[in-house]
């Protein structure tokens, strides 16, 4: 029971971090926090002496050797009308498998990157209402770490319960997290690389073509198999049987930021694939100056239709059959009329 309730805990609080740790950039070139309404969490601001709320930078974006140590402030702001205490911690992000959205480990889970390397002045911290408070950390890059980018984040979670989910008989105490994200870049050979996987193609069509509309949908993994972060787009190409295309799309943004090592698992609609036609599609994602592929094959066939005639021809063979066979019953070898002749002496 208490595996069970501790394994749901963490699912939760996994999926909080994701939530929190997605910061967005605000209107006319202002870094915007990433905060829940009640608490925000963002780089110390520049500015010597400020007491805002508001931050200047969106991210944190850190640049150092294998074996030294960077120095920075992370600025956690109380947004409510009551003293809150959360505890401080570094995490190592992820993409999510299912859409690639960056998440955050939580702080029960073991850390082996920048969360490993984070290490705050204060691990628990009591903020006033309405009230900002800076608390320095430092980030010590191994000597063996892979060159290239590595992500994480500071993260500051509400040691309030603030509700409870139950799971059949157990109930889960819910906190919520924010964390501000930190990318790294560890110098040495940036390495770019894309990689596809597992192409496939799910279709719903009409049991007769042309008396209906079909669609599918395109399932295939995104996989960085370098060591620094991309910007993936993706395009579609497949051609039919005759070697005309039946798809093509420009690439589009896929709208997330692959880390290095990790993959995911997405999907692409295809409105109005062929109905009936042996196609070859193509995925292919690209970044900068770096673009993987994949294929899939499939045969757009309307089974029903095929089977049904099938079925019409082999009843019609079997009906042939059958007739010719009463035929020769109906008539023997021999006269029709069953007589014998004589012929006349010689």
């Amino acid at each position: 029971m208490y595996r069970r309730a501790l394994t749901l805990l963490r699912l939760l609080t996994a999926l909080l971090l994701t939530a929190g740790g997605l910061a967005l950039v605000g209107g006319g070139g202002t870094a915007a926090a990433a905060d829940n309404g009640t608490w925000s969490v963002f780089p110390q601001p520049n500015a010597a002496g400020s007491a805002s709320l508001t931050p200047d930078r969106q991210f944190f974006y850190l640049e150092a050797a294998p074996g030294t140590t960077v120095h920075d402030k992370v600025s956690v702001a109380n947004l409510s009308d009551r003293p809150m205490t959360f505890q401080l911690y570094g995490a190592d992000a992820y993409n999510t498998p299912r859409d690639g959205g960056f998440a955050l480990r939580s702080a029960d889970q073991k850390q082996t990157g920048v969360g490993a390397w984070t290490h705050l002045a204060k691990n628990t911290l009591t903020v006033p209402a309405h009230t900002r408070a800076d608390v320095p950390f430092t980030l010590t890059v191994p000597a063996g770490a892979e060159p290239g980018d590595h992500s994480g984040a500071v993260v500051a979670l509400d040691t309030a319960i603030e509700g409870t989910s139950s799971n059949g008989s157990v109930a889960v105490g819910i906190k919520r997290a924010v964390g501000a994200r930190i990318y790294l870049r560890v110098s040495g050979p940036a390495v770019p690389a894309l990689g596809v996987r597992n192409v496939t193609v799910d279709r719903s069509a009409p049991l007769v073509p042309g008396l209906g509309r079909s669609t599918a949908t395109i399932h295939y993994t995104l996989v960085n198999q370098g060591n620094v972060t991309v910007h993936p787009a993706l395009s579609l190409k497949a051609t039919g049987w005759l070697g005309g295309t039946v798809l093509s799309t420009r690439p589009t943004d896929l709208g997330i930021d692959l880390l290095p090592g990790q993959s995911v698992q997405l999907t692409a609609p295809w409105p109005h694939p062929p109905q009936f036609d042996h196609v070859s599609l193509t995925v292919t994602v690209s970044g900068a100056d770096i673009s993987g592929h994949a294929g899939a094959g499939f045969l757009a066939v309307p089974w029903y239709l095929v089977g049904l005639v099938l079925l019409l021809a082999a009843l019609l063979v079997l009906l042939l059959k059958l007739r010719k066979r009463r035929r020769t019953g109906d008539h023997p070898q021999g006269s029709g009329d069953g007589r014998v002749r004589v012929g006349a002496a010689a």
